[in-house]
């Protein structure tokens, strides 16, 4: 009986979140409310749009932000895929604001990088003009999202805004034999990059690897890796760890039971978004 009480409740809490996404008003339990704004253009492309939640408490502090951006190896994918992610997210940190994005989608005619990471760069200036101040920054993402979150933070983030990077499933290094296996990797090595802005004596793949530019400055990373992971060897997860080590970059990581689609099921969500809290409220490390 109990069990069936839990799915009872489970399945009317899932409801009630999915109304309150269709509302101007998002409402997450006693106290908890944030305002949403869905699709907002911040670019001149039908894909740069994001959804936006801003918390109704303390409406004048400052807050923190957490850009989410989606997976879907950087050519598919939909900020869709996270939003049930980013209300539960927000149910633990209703005083930050969460940017749920979409990206420039890559094509063998139109690379990822560096448009992909440049959209992040313009959601946050959309955001900064918009608060009138310059938040600090937690990127999250998954798979490819992760990639995007990682390259962006260690190397296109020079004003150092990022606070954290939540790493769920992303390849760290695209040039490590093991993820040679994923499916497309030709398109990854072949068409990722735009070559007009690779550095003289870096592969395309090399340059497109957070791990090439992690340094002593990088943000503290969070990362989450599946232990039967089909697509994401754990070797990436190793590599990762290493280098932050080498360079003194505070650094949490943790291992799921599952593959690659498993790290929002149950109970490896809910490990996650407590382990984030905890990671969050230490005091700035690198």
């Amino acid at each position: 009986m109990k069990k069936i009480l839990s799915i009872i409740v489970c399945f009317l809490s899932i409801c009630f979140l999915c109304i309150s996404c269709k509302e101007k008003k998002v409402t997450l339990g006693k106290g908890i409310s944030f305002e949403k704004e869905e699709n907002i253009r911040y670019g001149n492309t039908a894909e740069q749009v994001m959804d936006l939640y801003i918390p109704h408490q303390e409406v004048s502090k400052k807050k923190d932000i957490f850009i989410i951006i989606h997976g879907g190896g950087w050519r598919g994918g939909d900020k869709s895929q996270l939003t049930f992610f980013t209300l539960s997210l927000m149910q633990k940190f209703p005083d930050h604001i969460f940017a749920n994005i979409n990206y420039r989608l890559a094509t063998a005619t139109q690379p990822g990088i560096p448009e992909q990471t440049d959209d992040i760069g313009e959601v946050i200036q959309y955001l900064e003009k918009k608060l009138k101040y310059n938040p600090r920054l937690i990127l999250l993402g998954n798979s490819a999202g992760a990639h995007l979150s990682m390259l962006y933070a260690y190397h296109f983030d020079a004003k150092k805004r990022v606070k954290a990077v939540v790493n769920i499933v992303g390849p760290s290094d695209l040039s490590d034999p093991g993820f040679e296996k994923y499916a497309d990797y030709s398109f990854v090595k072949n068409f990722l990059v735009n070559p007009q802005f690779l550095i003289p004596g870096m592969t395309k793949t090399s340059y497109a690897s957070p791990v090439s530019w992690i340094d002593s400055t990088s943000a503290p990373t969070l990362s989450y890796y599946g232990n039967r992971d089909q697509i994401i060897p754990l070797s990436q997860m190793r590599t990762l760890d290493s280098i932050l080590l080498q360079n003194n970059i505070h650094h949490e990581t943790y291992e799921f039971n599952g593959g690659h689609l498993d790290w929002d099921k149950s109970p490896n969500d809910k490990f996650l978004i407590d382990k984030i809290a905890l990671f969050l409220k230490q005091p700035d490390k690198k």
